[in-house]
């Protein structure tokens, strides 16, 4: 009877030490929440558009212009991640694949082995031997090299699975999630409470909102627009410790580029942290000045 209840006891134990174990297990955060932070930024002041825009024989969501422009500059990498008829996710942006490669059709009505038939094309128009690339192939890469993805989710893929798929990369250290309002940025860090979000904050009315919820600061970095906003709300950003992102792709990158690339260094002195741009040649030059 003794050994039956000895033994009892010490299963009991096993049991409690299990649970205990099992209840101060926490869930790591990505390194980006940390150097993404702006009393602590060790972030890149450029973020390139799709990968690479306007690159002669280098096309967007390529993971070869990716890795051209990496060798050139320090920057993280805006990328769009779409889904294919058969589940992979490849990177394109736009639903059809007309305009960046040499086929025809939308994404979601062709299967992955089907799309590797295809070369992509440039911004001019000049096709390359270069393939659309699987997201997964891509996320490999990153995290090799240790070069940082801002994910821009296309409708044909939901949220809920992207995440799932940089959790399975184990690339969470290496990914920014883009959300575009306030609902999208609560159910990210619902599904992904350790990673980095883009949030929309293009004004106080924004931010106010965003600093309501229940999602830490730490999580987040500050898409401004594509406008310029007063430096009251760039100001504010930094007081809660938020990092802040302008949009100079489309209007203000063909006004640097029309009256002088200087621009770029001036919206930088206005308290704007990074820039994201489809001109990261001539950003990254100007910032060497």
């Amino acid at each position: 009877m003794r050994k039956i209840i000895l033994g009892l006891v010490i299963i009991g134990l096993v049991c409690f030490s299990c649970k205990t174990e099992n209840k101060n297990v926490t869930s790591t955060d990505s390194v980006l929440l940390e150097t993404f932070r702006y009393s602590n930024n060790k972030a890149p002041k450029i973020s390139v558009h799709r990968g690479g825009k306007s690159i002669k024989n280098y096309p967007e969501n390529c993971l070869e212009t990716i890795q051209y422009v990496n060798d050139n500059m320090d920057a993280i990498y805006e990328i769009d991640v779409a889904k294919t008829k058969d589940g992979k996710m490849v990177l394109m942006h736009d639903n059809s694949i007309d305009r960046t490669t040499n086929g025809t059709g939308l994404v979601k009505s062709k299967t992955y082995s089907q799309l590797k038939k295809y070369n992509l094309v440039d911004d001019y128009g000049n096709e390359t031997k270069f393939k659309i690339p699987l997201f997964k192939d891509v996320l490999e890469w990153s995290k090799q090299n240790n070069i940082v993805l801002s994910v821009d989710i296309k409708r044909s893929v939901p949220q809920s699975e992207v995440i799932k798929a940089i959790k399975e990369a184990k690339a969470e250290d290496v990914c920014i999630i883009i959300t575009y309002d306030l609902k999208q940025a609560e159910s990210a860090f619902a599904l992904a409470p350790d990673m980095m979000l883009s949030v929309s904050a293009r004004n106080e009315l924004e931010l106010n909102a965003l600093l309501s919820t229940d999602i830490p600061t730490k999580n987040l970095i500050a898409f401004t627009g594509t406008r310029l906003s007063d430096k009251s709300l760039f100001k504010k950003l930094h007081d809660n410790d938020i990092l802040c992102m302008l949009g100079t792709l489309g209007n203000l990158d063909k006004r640097a580029e029309a009256r002088g690339d200087k621009l770029y260094s001036d919206w930088l002195n206005l308290g704007i942290d990074m820039l994201a741009t489809d001109r990261p040649f001539a950003v990254a030059k100007e910032i060497k000045k």
